[in-house]
């Protein structure tokens, strides 16, 4: 895969406190627009500042591929792996859904937030001293295994049809049932506080952003989610995936990285 790099320093370099809209300007891109009717699943590696949907509609854009969607959605701030489903492999979204994820995270401790992530608006600040690896290790391990969690009130989980963002953002504080999830990963990758770098590998629906906020609350100090980078999607991995905007500029490289239906269940 061209310049794909490791997720720990893709993590690393992503900017802390800004907003990075997303848009693709290509010339060649624009002109390139091929109707097709290609089958099979493409892993994306989704640049940050953009959605899911986004995603979809620069592909659809430049193909103008009839039937496509994604199993597993991205929020815009985070980066990695989306799985891309094209014509009959649509069909396999919610089984390709089901598979662990694997992710790669940073905490800022010390900071909450309303959406538990670097967008929100600050909450609580609280002091850090004191915060070993040993103390963060201990937290750490006891989220592993099955539990229920709390999905964030700002997230796309919806409630009577209507997405529970846009409740918080009408000033509502709509109730939230918590779902089972289970986490089977939860390590310490490096602390430099006030920033905490973990991997997590967990089951479908689980809201980083609510383990951050979680992991916060138990080390006492409050934390929010400032970086993500998804590095595996059942049998798939980030080292599969092509950069949106490498393919977007040279869209012959689509057959390279479109993996078939069959060879996806098979693997």
């Amino acid at each position: 895969m061209s310049d794909l790099k490791p997720a720990s320093s893709s993590l690393s370099s992503l900017p802390s406190n800004t907003k990075a809209p997303w848009v693709h300007t290509s010339v060649h891109a624009k002109r390139a627009r091929i109707a097709t009717n290609i089958d099979g699943i493409l892993p994306i590696d989704k640049p940050y500042g953009c959605s899911s949907y986004d995603v979809i509609r620069r592909l659809k854009y430049t193909f103008g591929f009839r039937k496509i969607g994604h199993a597993g959605t991205l929020d815009p701030l985070a980066t990695g792996l989306l799985l891309i489903v094209l014509g009959k492999a649509t069909k396999a979204s919610q089984a390709l859904m089901c598979g662990t994820k694997t992710y790669e995270g940073v905490i800022q401790l010390g900071v909450e937030t309303t959406t538990y992530d670097r967008e929100g608006e600050v909450t609580q600040t609280r002091p850090t001293e004191g915060i070993t690896e040993e103390r963060i290790r201990t937290v750490l391990q006891g989220f592993i295994g099955d539990q229920y969690q709390q999905p964030p009130v700002f997230s796309a989980k919806k409630i009577n049809g209507i997405p529970l963002y846009k409740l918080a953002r009408k000033g509502q504080e709509p109730k939230t049932t918590p779902h089972f999830i289970t986490i089977f990963q939860c390590d310490l990758l490096n602390y430099d506080a006030p920033n905490l770098h973990l991997r997590v590998r967990c089951s479908k629906g689980t809201y980083i952003r609510s383990l951050a906020h979680d992991i916060g609350a138990k080390l006492n100090c409050g934390g929010y989610l400032s970086q993500l980078r998804r590095t595996r999607s059942g049998n798939f991995s980030l080292e599969q995936a092509i950069q949106l905007d490498a393919l977007l500029e040279e869209p012959a490289l689509l057959r390279q990285y479109l993996v078939p239906l069959k060879a996806s269940v098979e693997g």
